[in-house]
């Protein structure tokens, strides 16, 4: 059922009434979602006002995307009503709902690589003067937004030459220019770090002072306090809470999240031992990523890189990994120097490499779990180039009971949840006993019971005396995990910090030197 009373418009920042009407923003009645008989959401209320900020929290599969797919036009639901700014409002296509003003930025980018920047910022709606593309104008507008967001390059760039971050800087951007008066952010700083992220509430903060509604989802529950004014928590597809402030404190939103008391998020941390078992001196990019980088990690350490977007975070370990060409350097493992051709060279030689994006550089959605599990191993499954199947599933049931996935050999990969599809890509390597592991964003999109899961793995790696690097842009997990914590500016290094050291002001200070 709808709601009919009237209630009181909402404000913006200065105290002025957003809009007059029955509800100036989004009120959802009794929303359900099944598929296959599967009910996803049950019975669903919510409302966001204009000029609000709903924080949307729940673990993967809660319903979160699901929800947002509805309000988005995507998908139908199956009962229930919506209304927008007083109006009935069922959009049947993602179209209908952008023209009457909502967007959605979806946690998957959807970019189209050989495109340039201010393409895809504008596809589908490119500015056109005198019957041409106004090439002047899309590119002023582009350059615009991704300069408020902080993302430095030309507009003119290509998608595919850019990282991660900065292909979500350019979704962001996309739905900024929409005009939209709801937004729906889906983990829009899931590739951030704190600087890009500051960057982005300053705008959401502006746009909601014009009256625009916000409904964001995020798994960082720590910047939740800063952006959000109200909060629902869902959980297996329901509504277990509403809090009508963002102050809520993260323990209990965890708690409501998953259903049971969480007592802790990181592991203990245990002694690293004396021997040094990956050192990097003078290392520099060929491609002029980063220059003179140095440290070591010793055996049972975790060492976290922290930075800026386009500080050369990924690129180091990228180079180290043997993905990217080293121009100058060395790198020495268990104190022998090592020259790297390729990633497969960095293999061999005791140093495995889990990419930050999991979906498209480390494994094949479209295959089995057993298939990407292999991929890697055949050197060791199929030393004579015949692969045997009972071979290769004793080795997937082995490596699922070993870091406790939660899938079966048979299935797509692709089904799995990004917590089980992390857990995958590392149980790829641990069968060779590495002495490097590298981890770049290794809980990007990942819901808070899955972290702590992927967050136990990686100590208890350490523990069996397994070097760690973890490439993070959130600082309370680089903090939370790191026995010291590498901070990189600009290419460059900034310092090593440590025990009461290693801290999120610090990093910050550095990061931005």
């Amino acid at each position: 059922m709808v709601v009919e009373t009237p209630l009181k418009p909402s404000t913006d920042g200065d105290g002025v009434a957003a809009e007059e009407g029955p509800f100036a923003g989004l009120s959802v009645r009794g929303v359900t979602k099944s598929y296959s008989g599967n009910t996803v959401l049950s019975d669903i209320d919510l409302d966001v006002g204009a000029g609000e900020v709903v924080a949307l929290l729940g673990e993967n599969g809660a319903g979160k995307s699901t929800l947002a797919a509805i309000i988005a036009g995507i998908v139908p639901p199956d009962s229930g009503r919506m209304t927008w700014r007083g109006q009935s409002y069922a959009p049947a296509t993602p179209g209908e709902a952008i023209s009457r003003g909502v967007g959605l930025i979806h946690q998957e980018m959807r970019l189209l690589p050989d495109l340039s920047i201010a393409e895809n910022v504008f596809v589908g709606r490119l500015p056109i003067r005198n019957g041409m593309v106004d090439r002047e104008e899309m590119s002023r507008r582009a350059e615009k937004q991704i300069r408020r967001l902080g993302l430095d390059v030309s507009p003119a760039t290509l998608v595919k030459s850019l990282r991660v971050a900065a292909q979500q800087q350019v979704e962001i951007a996309k739905a900024l220019t929409l005009d939209a008066q709801l937004l729906i952010l889906d983990e829009p700083t899931a590739a951030l770090g704190e600087d890009e992220t500051d960057k982005l509430f300053v705008q959401i903060e502006r746009l909601k002072r014009e009256g625009v509604s916000f409904i964001y989802v995020s798994h960082r529950l720590e910047e939740i306090g800063r952006i959000a004014d109200k909060i629902a928590v869902l959980r297996d597809g329901r509504l277990v809470a509403v809090h009508e402030s963002g102050k809520t404190p993260v323990k209990t939103l965890v708690e409501e999240m998953v259903g049971r008391s969480v007592e802790r998020l990181f592991p203990d941390k245990t002694e690293p031992q004396d021997k040094e078992v990956l050192v990097v001196d003078g290392l520099s990019s060929a491609e002029g990523a980063f220059n003179e980088v140095s440290f070591s990690v010793r055996a049972g350490e975790v060492l976290g890189i922290a930075g800026i977007v386009g500080a050369g975070r990924s690129e180091v370990v990228r180079t180290i990994a043997g993905v990217d060409p080293v121009g100058a350097g060395t790198i020495r493992v268990d104190g022998r120097e090592v020259q790297f051709q390729s990633p497969r060279d960095a293999i061999r030689a005791g140093i495995v490499f889990v990419p930050e994006d999991r979906k498209y550089q480390g494994l094949v959605l479209q295959h089995s779990l057993a298939e990407n599990l292999a991929y890697g191993n055949y050197d060791r499954l199929a030393p004579s180039g015949w692969v045997k199947r009972d071979k290769v599933a004793r080795f997937a049931a082995d490596s699922i009971q070993r870091m406790t996935i939660r899938g079966t050999p048979r299935q797509l990969v692709g089904r799995l949840s990004g917590g089980n599809q992390q857990k995958a890509l590392i149980a790829r390597w641990m069968s060779r006993n590495p002495k490097v592991l590298i981890l770049d964003e290794p809980t990007r999109g990942i819901d808070v019971g899955s972290r702590a899961e992927i967050y136990d793995v990686i100590a208890a790696l350490s523990r069996t005396g397994m070097a760690v690097v973890v490439v993070s842009s959130d600082l309370e997990e680089v903090v939370g995990l790191s026995h010291r914590v590498m901070v990189l500016s600009k290419g460059r290094q900034r310092g090593i910090l440590s025990g009461k050291e290693a801290n999120k002001t610090s990093i910050i200070e550095l990061a931005t030197t």
